[in-house]
């Protein structure tokens, strides 16, 4: 019989809908249950994407014995991390202070009130690999509940209290370039200098970081930090965790090389790594970065676009129980179907042999760059580089027909804001319609279905139903992003719907004490906690995010409030940058747009088409990450945004040319006229 789940619509929760555990969603239900029969909650907390999690649900989750104990002695509560991150996070930093570590799944056992005295991640069914077997520690939980309750008691009011004070206290110092400096510093001293990236196996990509030394060194030109960016780019790029046939990056690598990665793929790590290939395409022109970007902005347009237009959230590690065997190959299939000239070429160059890389069998991979491989083997480059792209499409058409991972279809409102700003950002950087379409069909669909009846944002949708009001990287994800996709088609509702967002944090989100933003609403269901999100996870910080979109439209509109709100909440979050920046970039790139020269844009259209896109394409290949683009054309006039007229204000095309107005600090130059005028300045 399926449980309370099967009325769920998470793909993660409806995993569980069979299981004989007698699972509860979150909600009043559960906790007036346990309140009323006074027992403790065991809370269960992943995602659909989790292999560990699929792994747990098998030995603990669907076995009787397992199942009987923990239905006897608890209320049992599963919950979708990505659907709640504000209960992820509260009950993940649980963990942390209890075990010095957390992960997913995560299992943590509370008081009826909620409050938390006992957790971790991954047990096994059975004692095993130094760890305790999950049933004992089910029966070791309940007789502590049963026995020595005053104590477990006392250990959740501690634990609670401890939550409570877990926000930055503020500094109150200025924010400097000096901050970037030293950041950099610190990230020299992680980097790892043969492969790339930072730290050691497991390694993550760590795009925002990323973002920070290119930041950086456009303030300060440096052959050496620009190389770190080239290294890390390239090995990702020629590594099995990226898909060299379908483009897209998988979660993370289990080596240091890039070479095996958890199969998992995310969106949000291709939005991320997306910007990371625009940007690391407009620092140094490598047309090898523009394919890259390419090729995963389409991986998300072929694969993981919703009929709504949304974008789904995840791609499972496993299909037939297996991790990764979607994606691996035999030298035997591949000479199959490419023949054996051109198969045992494409097995050469994509590392593929017969004792494989990977449980036996092969991930593809780049041992050097194709440019490389032409140089050595005297091949003409173009011609090789054709050959190998019809081969990919062969294999692809075959792969596609495997049975494949599966899929979380959930659309969240902060993971899309990310991937509309990547897509939006490729549609200038690459000049791509499609990638601009895709950004506008999916904005167009949040705005109008993932909204309550009040019309204050959800956070997720799925068949149909759109739930759970919406956290503060919502809100800051989706105003950045819909400042991009201004940028990039002109459309001034964009901003109007970015303004309207920004006020809604400032109103229900802000701290009007201490600054800076809170994670959840003023009106937010009642937790044991109210946390400030300061440092980047997986995806950036709600709050560094937060002041990144404030600052952008606080340049567009000259709203001050939006500037003294970003600066506020990057002067609490001064001591996390300089201690700890690893886990500060986005509050880093933020700052560095604080700091500036913040560039205004302004290109009023003449009388020549071509020449005003002649002009608005030479802005786009500039990498200058703080300038804002702006313009008024009769194309994207349908909609007027009053908030944009006092940067239109006086700027108007002169002699009918094409006219460039450009402003730093509050400062502007004399207009530039004409195209070539407008090309010989931004390329001095």
């Amino acid at each position: 019989m399926p449980n309370r789940l099967a009325h769920e619509t998470s793909p993660y929760l409806l995993q569980h809908a069979n299981n004989p555990v007698d699972w509860y969603p979150w909600g009043p239900e559960a906790i007036e249950r346990a309140r009323r029969e006074q027992k403790p909650i065991f809370l269960s907390i992943g995602y659909a994407a989790c292999h560990w999690c699929h792994v747990m649900e098998h030995e603990s989750f669907e076995n009787e014995t397992i199942a009987a104990a923990l239905n006897e002695n608890f209320v049992c509560i599963k919950v979708d991390r990505e659907e709640r991150p504000d209960l992820d996070q509260i009950y993940m930093a649980a963990v942390q202070l209890m075990t010095r570590h957390g992960g997913w799944p995560m299992s943590v056992f509370l008081t009826p009130d909620l409050k938390p005295f006992f957790g971790g991640t991954y047990w096994p069914p059975d004692d095993r690999m130094g760890m305790p077997g999950f049933l004992k520690v089910v029966h070791a939980v309940a007789d502590a509940w049963q026995h020595r309750r005053s104590q477990a008691l006392e250990q959740a009011d501690e634990i609670t209290a401890h939550l409570d004070v877990m926000h930055l206290e503020p500094t109150a110092e200025p924010i400097r370039a000096e901050m970037l400096r030293r950041a950099v510093v610190q990230l020299e001293q992680s980097f790892d200098f043969t492969h790339g990236g930072f730290g050691r196996a497991p390694k993550f990509p760590h795009p925002l970081d990323l973002g920070v030394l290119l930041r950086f060194w456009k303030r300060e030109p440096s052959e050496g930090v620009l190389n770190m960016v080239r290294l890390t780019l390239d090995k990702m790029a020629r590594g099995g965790i990226y898909d060299h046939l379908a483009g897209g990056f998988a979660r993370y690598s289990v080596d240091e090389r890039w070479l095996v990665p958890h199969f998992e793929k995310m969106l949000y790590d291709n939005a991320l790594l997306t910007n990371a290939y625009l940007e690391g395409y407009l620092a140094t022109g490598d047309e090898d970065y523009a394919r890259v970007a390419r090729e995963t902005c389409d991986y998300i347009l072929n694969y993981m676009t919703d009929e709504t237009g949304g974008f789904h959230s995840t791609e499972d590690a496993d299909s037939e129980g297996e991790e990764g065997k979607f994606y691996v190959w035999s030298p035997a299939e591949i000479m199959a179907l490419l023949g054996a000239a051109r198969g045992n070429r494409f097995c050469q160059i994509y590392n593929v042999t017969p004792e494989g890389n990977f449980e036996g069998q092969n991930i593809l991979n780049l041992k050097v760059s194709l440019q490389q491989y032409a140089k050595l083997h005297q091949l003409d480059f173009e011609t090789l580089r054709g050959e190998l792209a019809a081969d990919r499409a062969r294999l692809l058409a075959v792969r596609d027909q495997r049975v494949r991972p599966g899929k979380d279809d959930k659309i969240l409102v902060n993971w899309n804001g990310l991937m509309i700003d990547a897509l939006a950002r490729a549609a200038g950087v690459l000049d791509d319609e499609r990638y601009l379409h895709a950004a506008q069909r999916a904005t167009t669909f949040l705005l109008a279905e993932v909204r309550g009846e009040d019309g204050r944002l959800l956070h997720t949708y799925r068949s149909g139903s759109a739930k759970f009001n919406a956290y503060l990287d919502d809100y800051a994800y989706l105003a950045n992003a819909l400042v991009s996709l201004y940028e990039a088609d002109f459309n001034e509702r964009w901003i109007d719907e970015a303004v309207a967002l920004a006020e809604y944090m400032l109103e229900h989100f802000h701290d009007p004490h201490a600054g800076a933003f809170f994670y959840t609403a003023d009106d937010h269901e009642q937790l044991i906690a109210r946390q400030k999100d300061f440092q980047d996870s997986s995806v950036p910080s709600g709050n560094g995010m937060a002041a990144t979109a404030l600052l952008r439209l606080a340049t567009l509109t000259g709203r001050n409030d939006f500037y003294e709100a970003a600066r506020d909440t990057l002067e609490q979050a001064t001591g996390l940058m300089e201690k700890a920046p690893t886990a500060a970039g986005q509050l880093l790139i933020a700052a560095d747009l604080l700091i500036g020269p913040r560039v205004e844009w302004v290109l009023c259209a003449g009388d020549d088409p071509g020449e005003f896109h002649e002009a608005l394409a030479s802005l786009r290949a500039q990498f200058l990450p703080n300038k804002i683009v702006a313009s008024r054309t009769s194309t994207a006039a349908s909609h007027h945004s009053e908030a944009l007229d006092p940067l239109f204000a006086d700027r108007t095309p002169r002699e009918g040319r094409t006219t460039l107005y450009i402003c730093e600090n509050f400062t502007c130059q004399a207009p530039l006229v004409g195209g070539e005028a407008i090309r010989a300045a931004i390329s001095a």
